[in-house]
């Protein structure tokens, strides 16, 4: 019997979010982004990891096929020695059962053909889809919804550029998707180059301005989410005092880059931070399950109203020069020694039930018990084998 992936005993004393607690590899039955695009080349077989779960990528006619890399055989990793003697087809490097990239069918035994397995078995397979510049793929066993309810609304928007980048965090998804979300973490980009570099008006903290009023969003066939209206709800600090004493000053709000406005956090786990790193663009984070203890991070910066080519390629020397290390480097490098820093104390699970959350906290407790009403599924364990 397998172990559980997290602590029984303690999902039992978690009433309001426990299927959030529960999904420690994340949310089955939605898309994930699995790479970037650009990476992957026509013919290319590419291997990645969602979930815990171990796929194939390839691009066959332009259009983009996933796998579980796992012979049925014998379990090894397709990916060990990739061996693609067809366009169509993958065949495994020990005994040479050879499965279609469409739908996963053995079609073939290279050292059998006259094996009656053949034609019988198939290795799982998942949709992929490719948009704004990311390949996404739905991990799971329904049919797919449409890939807009798992992002951001206005993310698909033909008006708008993308450029990213991903990196590999060793810390828990959740630890990402509320290091994000956390509207009082802004502490730790007190000393951020973005600050001087963009002459911009980041706050050492957000105190409550009156009653906080999150907007939920839970049509399950539009994106689902919280709403967290900064602008509304927070007064922005740029002084801190103790004893009455002013002990820490950050750059008053002057000129265009001001005070982000709105921050939401969406199914399966994406952030988008409006008019950041400028007023005309939207920044995106992706926290894709990796493993139990490691997220992709995904950072995408979107910009609004591009229309011809060379906007697109404007704004794309645009982030490589400024706002990559500025933003997206400067200013997130921050949080990924945040979340890392955190995973010791969630890692044996027992955090979920010692942390001492405040009031500002209560976006965070919201997106825990929307998650659990909007979850499609539990990823409990990666899926081994394949479908008869």
């Amino acid at each position: 019997m397998n172990k559980p992936l997290v602590n029984p005993d303690i999902g039992q004393q978690i009433r309001d979010w426990r299927p959030y607690y529960e999904a420690k590899l994340g949310f089955r039955n939605h898309w994930y982004p699995a790479l970037f695009a650009a990476d992957l080349a026509e013919g290319e077989v590419r291997p990645t990891k969602l979930l815990g779960e171990s796929l194939l990528l390839r691009r066959i006619d332009g259009k983009i096929y996933c796998i579980k890399d796992q012979c049925l055989h014998r379990g090894v990793p397709l990916s060990q020695k990739i061996e693609c003697y067809s366009k169509d087809t993958i065949s495994c490097w020990y005994h040479g059962w050879t499965y279609q990239w469409a739908d996963g069918k053995l079609c073939d035994i290279l050292t059998d053909p006259s094996s009656k397995m053949i034609g019988t078995r198939a290795l799982k397979t998942y949709p992929a889809h490719e948009a704004k510049g990311l390949v996404f793929v739905f991990l799971g066993d329904i049919e797919a919804p449409s890939l807009d309810t798992d992002l951001p609304p206005g993310f698909l928007d033909a008006d708008r550029a993308a450029y990213g980048i991903r990196r590999l965090v060793k810390a828990n998804w959740r630890l990402g998707a509320e290091n994000g979300f956390d509207t009082t973490h802004i502490f730790i980009h007190k000393d951020s180059p973005f600050i001087a570099g963009r002459d911009s008006a980041l706050p050492l903290g957000f105190a409550s301005a009156g009653e906080l009023q999150l907007d939920l969003r839970e049509d399950p066939a539009a994106p689902r989410g919280v709403v967290d209206n900064m602008v509304k709800h927070y007064r922005p600090l740029f002084e801190a005092t103790l004893g009455g004493q002013t002990v820490l000053r950050t750059r008053a709000p002057t000129g265009k880059h001001n005070t982000i406005h709105t921050i939401s956090l969406w199914m399966p786990g994406i952030l988008s931070v409006e008019n950041h790193p400028e007023a005309d663009m939207v920044q995106y984070e992706f926290y894709t399950p990796h493993d139990a203890d490691h997220h992709m991070y995904y950072q995408v910066i979107e910009k609004c109203g591009v229309t011809t080519p060379q906007q697109e390629a404007d704004f794309h020397a645009e982030c490589a020069a400024l706002h990559e290390p500025l933003a997206l480097r400067g200013i997130n490098d921050d949080d990924l020694w945040a979340r890392e820093a955190m995973q010791e104390f969630y890692a044996d699970d027992w955090g979920w039930l010692e942390e001492q959350l405040f009031e500002q906290d209560r976006n965070l407790l919201e997106w825990r018990r929307l998650s659990s009403r909007c979850a499609r599924g539990i990823q409990t364990q990666a899926l081994a084998g394949g479908s008869p």
